[in-house]
């Protein structure tokens, strides 16, 4: 059994898959998102599909969608003759999908605070989260979600679902404010339209850093959060340890904050330590309905 120390050092600890793609800039992938690792193999062609969709391959009879993450990225092709191209399985947001990759390197371990937000100066539009260093070298680290979602755009369901609730739950959702924390620009859009379709405020911070600093600066002007809607993997601060943080609040009334993980991880994974680390409950990424009703049942329950 961990004791509480060696809890937080375990939840705080992050495994990335280092690869690269068309140069020698190091990117990197959370080891937990990712299935296998399989030579490049024969694809079945899909039409009118996004130029980065390579194809359908196949994983024991499973088939799945390979994206040229390069493509996908917008980096310019270059080819080389050293090039040893490989296809990195990832189970997320509830589905399988190949990245089709060159130079598979190796996994490393690092905490998330050695993971910094990308600079300012990069731009609101880039498909990178977080940055870290391997022997001196910048890793990229993907945003495997916004470039899921702009390859393989999935049907919106969200709907003003607000229209559809009893008066009572909406006088009572509409005075609630939820803290959504999330380093993907798409995952923050994404909950904040589900926010909108059942009439509950919300706040939007990138990072636990932030959703810590903007929850003191509330409580201060006496204004009360009621949720906590979180990723897990964040640079400067991810979920497990803002959760940790929050239950360690000496004010009872921001350490009892409801705190909801929203993660594109696997449940299985993300519920056992989301109890270790204090959280309400664990959701995986992304179906509007789902986690509006954990909303509403999390706001309005008695």
């Amino acid at each position: 059994m961990l004791n509480s120390a060696q809890q937080a050092s375990f939840l705080n600890q992050q495994e990335l898959l280092i690869f690269q793609l068309t140069g020698k800039q190091l990117f990197g992938i959370n080891v937990l998102k990712v299935k296998e690792i399989i030579p490049t193999q024969r694809l079945a062609k899909l039409p009118f599909s996004h130029p980065a969709v390579m194809g359908i391959a196949k994983l024991r009879g499973v088939p799945f969608t390979v994206i040229n993450l390069a493509l996908a990225l917008g980096i310019p092709a270059h080819q080389t003759a050293d090039r040893k191209e490989s296809i990195i399985i990832t189970e997320l947001n509830r589905s399988i999908q190949g990245f089709l990759v060159n130079h598979v390197s190796r996994i490393i371990n690092c905490s998330w605070h050695d993971i910094v937000p990308p600079p300012a100066t990069m731009g609101s539009n880039i498909y990178i989260t977080g940055i870290t260093k391997l022997n001196e070298k910048m890793v990229e680290i993907i945003d495997v979600e916004k470039v899921i979602n702009e390859v393989i755009p999935t049907p919106d369901y969200n709907t003003q679902l607000v229209n559809e609730l009893p008066y009572e739950f909406k006088q009572i959702l509409k005075n609630k404010l939820v803290v959504v924390v999330d380093d993907s620009s798409m995952a923050r859009k994404q909950v904040a339209n589900t926010l909108k379709s059942i009439g509950v405020q919300y706040l939007l911070t990138c990072n636990g850093k932030q959703a810590i600093e903007k929850i003191h600066d509330l409580d201060a002007q006496n204004k009360r959060v009621d949720m906590i809607i979180s990723d897990i993997e964040m640079p400067t601060m991810d979920g497990y340890t803002l959760t940790q943080e929050i239950r360690q609040e000496s004010n009872e009334e921001l350490s009892s904050i409801y705190i909801l993980l929203h993660t594109s991880l696997t449940t299985t994974v993300s519920a056992v330590n989301a109890t270790r680390c204090g959280a309400n409950a664990a959701l995986t990424k992304f179906v509007t309905n789902d986690l509006a009703n954990m909303v509403i049942e999390a706001l309005t329950k008695k």
